[in-house]
């Protein structure tokens, strides 16, 4: 996988994640709390800054109460 391909699949899980959270009407703050993560860190995952290290996405998934094949069937 190039560079490229691996920016854009990261900002498609940011986009989906993002979708989620605000299907659900829940803050940022509120899916970072839920995960147990810091919200700076969770902001910037959303973002597609930061990648997430699996059991990260693991948490993120369980607090927005989705599977992961909605998120990672990009």
């Amino acid at each position: 996988m190039s560079v490229a391909n691996d920016k854009k699949t990261v900002l498609e899980i940011a986009n989906k994640i993002r979708e989620a959270r605000l299907s659900k009407n829940l803050r940022q703050i509120d899916v970072a709390k839920k995960a147990g993560l810091d919200a700076n860190s969770y902001a910037k995952i959303e973002r597609g800054i930061q990648k997430p290290k699996v059991i990260t996405l693991t948490k993120i998934l369980k607090a927005l109460e989705i599977k992961s094949s909605e998120i990672l069937s990009v």
